[in-house]
């Protein structure tokens, strides 16, 4: 049995820093990003080929609108990946970072799956240099 945890962010807010906050506010977490939508003043973005040495980091300027956004939540750390888009229409996103601030609203919705018997961690991988998801079923 899944559960799952709506919740609203406001103006102002870290959209990492708050997601985390609310996965881990009873205990490690175990969750996945069901849906979320929204806008922000602006979205900090690991890009594409980062390795653990070269991580290139990007700023787009807001106004944004939140068009995807997807990852997990393991214990007290998210991969968390985002696509947003400009007044233009344009589509630009990469790996969510802290730094990226709520414009009006963000309405997010996660499952917490340890409530359905699987434990997310994360450990160090060291063909890769990250710490990468591990699964484990206690059900």
């Amino acid at each position: 049995m899944y559960a799952f945890e709506a919740f609203r962010l406001l103006p102002g807010m870290d959209l990492y820093e708050s997601i985390v906050q609310e996965a881990t506010k009873n205990g490690p977490a175990s969750h996945s990003i069901v849906t979320c939508v929204g806008s922000l003043k602006q979205c900090k973005v690991r890009l594409a080929g980062a390795t653990a040495d070269s991580q290139s980091t990007r700023i787009f300027p807001g106004p944004l609108e939140i068009v995807s956004l997807v990852g997990t939540i393991a214990q007290d750390r998210a991969h968390i990946h985002i696509s947003v888009s400009d007044k233009e229409g344009n589509v630009f996103g990469g790996h969510l970072m802290p730094g990226s601030t709520i414009e009006t609203t963000a309405e997010v919705v996660l499952a917490n799956l340890r409530k359905a018997g699987i434990t997310l961690t994360r450990e160090m991988d060291p063909s890769t240099g990250f710490r990468e998801l591990c699964v484990t079923k206690t059900v």
